[in-house]
């Protein structure tokens, strides 16, 4: 009866999200307040309706009901319950349903926090919030129906793939997801301002709330999935550039250009149309990437869907919402922008620029990513494109994107002079050199290392010079504690990039590779470290059955031990699969790294050693640029909760 009770409330989120995206609209545009109010009402009717389904799931998963028809296909009774819960979004349907939940959770926070908004801009996000519910309503009822029954229930299920039995599926979808459903929130405002023909200072600090939110999921969800790769597939790295990772990297390429261009609508009431068409373009690819996965155009760990008719479905969707978008934005942006002109040398000049780099190498993401797919899809000749293609034409773009970051809070707002904000970065000059003589001295790093390492010291310490100019000098600790959220979270996240230039850069161009065949006793020195095996012996795990091997890692010049490492080869009968866990050990400086693969006894085993130095910079970088995100947009919730206050005071004065 629970499964029935699920479905049932999808059957009413969707009624409600039909009223949400029609009654609302209708009111605005007629100025009738009290029908603007049922957009509150039915966001949060949608989003309990939903919440009730998705509990409905996972209790079906939890009890291992295999009468349902996902429960038996993705789910087993000797799973750990953990997985068993995590199972509920590790498919089509039950990923989708997530995506619904999350977007409504969307709805009804625009809802509840913007209550100092207009209300004919808050009824019209609000409703466009629920015509994205309504097609994704549409498109789980009518083909992607979790809660379909078994007319004979199997014995036991068939299990989830042994890759997605890890933590990583508890955290990294759903991340991943407040990401990708979040840029639906700059959506719907973009389109409720192109509705109502105008974008204001007061729209962009709106605005600029939800995307900064919906930047630190997408944030933390890629980094999250690039750590688990790292770890899970044992091939020692961190990113591949596979479609499914391109698809969701590209929202956030335009998601962090967006941020910047916002920032420029509120503080200088100029770049209107640039804004509106990154708002739409950033929620456009995040169907793009739900699209590709689900659509049968791939064969992945990624890929949810091989029914080419649901990809037609999505597609279909991707076409009304973002053709009907864009021929709104043609029609009405037009008319709309103004503002204050600029000088090429300022602040609006430099974040152009960064903006113009950041929508290049988007786009060349997206080629490189779509050309392989749509050239099999035409002609049937399969073609690859892959790192080289990528390190070639995305990488050169990212780096005066990275010179211009630290210039840029420099700059004075509509004009500036360039030579006076390059005398300030002398620190920075000074030490970006130290760095570039240290990687020339220690050698082996090419002309992209050098230029990477220098990168990440300039912008690091620019960065920080940028911050401690805005509060040192005469009562330096009251400018200081007075210094808005928003400075300190946009700091976090310069360093943050900066950190992650350096880890990226480091564990590339630095990386040690051995790949062995090793007996029990044997030994290979890398890096600076002795690696022996000690033993390898079978092990059982709660649904797989497991060959382990310890092996003892100690500091070639003088013999101490750093770590004992324990890789696995895992097989589960069930799915019939093998995977291998790679054991790290991590310095915080540099990763150790250990792959147990194929062998025996009599003629060893295959071994893979990794030494990734800094890769952990990546990790600690993006968690802390994500932070700088959060404290960003709590800096904006606080900023208008003090002018609602002051408005309020003034108003009873």
């Amino acid at each position: 009866m629970t499964v029935e009770t699920g479905h049932f409330a999808l059957i009413v989120a969707l009624i409600l999200a039909l009223l949400q995206s029609t009654v609302p609209m209708w009111a605005a545009a007629r100025g009738n307040r009290e029908l603007m109010t049922l957009a509150r009402h039915t966001a949060w009717g949608q989003l309990i309706c939903v919440t009730l389904a998705f509990c409905a799931l996972m209790y079906a998963f939890s009890r291992s009901d295999f009468s349902v028809a996902v429960v038996a296909m993705n789910s087993h009774s000797d799973k750990p319950f953990m997985y068993k819960l995590a199972a509920s979004w590790g498919h089509h349907e039950g990923s989708l349903l997530l995506w619904i939940l999350i977007l409504s959770l969307f709805g009804a926070c625009v809802a509840t926090f913007g209550r100092g908004m207009p209300d004919p801009l808050r009824a019209r996000v609000l409703a466009v919030q629920g015509m994205i519910g309504v097609g994704f309503l549409l498109f789980t009822l009518l083909t992607s129906n979790p809660f379909s029954r078994l007319l004979e229930a199997p014995v036991d299920g068939n299990g989830l793939n042994p890759l997605l039995q890890d933590p990583g599926l508890v955290f990294h979808p759903p991340l991943l997801y407040f990401g990708y459903v979040g840029m639906s929130t700059a959506f719907s405002f973009a389109v409720a301002a192109l509705i109502e023909g105008k974008v204001t200072p007061d729209w962009a600090r709106w605005a600029r709330t939800w995307v900064l939110i919906a930047w630190a999921g997408l944030t933390m969800g890629i980094s999250l999935g690039s750590w688990w790769a790292y770890y899970e597939l044992g091939w020692g790295g961190f990113w591949f550039w596979d479609p499914v990772e391109n698809a969701s990297f590209m929202p956030w390429l335009l998601a962090t250009a967006l941020l910047h261009c916002v920032s420029v609508v509120a503080k200088r009431d100029a770049f209107k149309g640039w804004t509106l068409l990154l708002s739409i373009l950033g929620f456009s690819l995040s169907l793009l990437g739900t699209f590709i996965v689900r659509s049968g155009l791939l064969t992945s760990v990624h890929a949810f869907a091989t029914d080419p008719a649901r990809g037609v479905f999505i597609l279909g969707l991707l076409g009304v919402a973002v053709g009907g978008a864009l021929l709104l934005f043609a029609i009405r942006a037009p008319t709309m922008e103004g503002g204050n002109g600029f000088e090429p040398v300022s602040r609006e000049g430099a974040l152009l620029l960064n903006n113009l780099l950041f929508a290049t190498a988007t786009a060349t993401v997206l080629i490189g990513t779509l050309y392989p797919l749509v050239l099999e899809a035409v002609t049937g000749e399969k073609v690859s494109v892959g790192p080289p293609f990528f390190n070639a034409t995305f990488v050169p773009l990212m780096m005066p994107m990275l010179a211009i970051m630290a210039v840029a809070p420099l700059l004075a707002w509509r004009k500036a002079s360039a030579l006076a904000a390059m005398k300030q970065l002398w620190l920075a000059g000074i030490a970006a050199a130290g760095v570039l003589l240290l990687v020339v001295w220690i050698g082996g790093a090419g002309v992209a290392g050098i230029i990477g390492m220098t990168l990440a010291a300039w912008l690091a310490v620019a960065s920080i010079y940028a911050w401690v100019r805005r509060w040192w000098g005469k009562g330096a600790l009251g400018r200081l504690v007075g210094l808005p959220l928003e400075v300190h979270g946009m700091t976090i996240a310069h360093c943050a990039a900066a950190v992650i230039v350096a880890g990226i850069t480091a564990t590339s161009v630095w990386q040690g590779e051995a790949v062995k065949l090793m007996k029990v006793g044997d030994s290979v020195d890398l890096a600076g470290y002795t690696w022996r095996l000690d033993r390898v012996y079978d092990t059982i795990g709660p649904n797989y059955q497991a060959m382990r091997g310890d092996m003892t890692v100690t500091r070639t010049s003088d013999g101490s031990t750093v770590s004992t490492l324990h890789p696995e080869r895992r097989f589960y009968p069930v799915a019939q699969q093998n995977t291998t866990e790679a054991a790290i050990h991590t310095t915080g400086l540099a990763d150790l790294y250990a792959v147990l693969g194929e062998g025996n006894p009599q003629s060893g085993w295959a071994v893979r050693l990794y030494y990734n130095p800094l890769v952990p910079w990546m990790w600690f970088g993006a968690a802390f640029m994500a932070l700088g995100g959060v404290i960003s947009a709590a800096g904006k919730i606080r900023t208008r909760r003090s002018r609602a206050a002051t408005a309020a005071a003034e108003a009873v004065a």
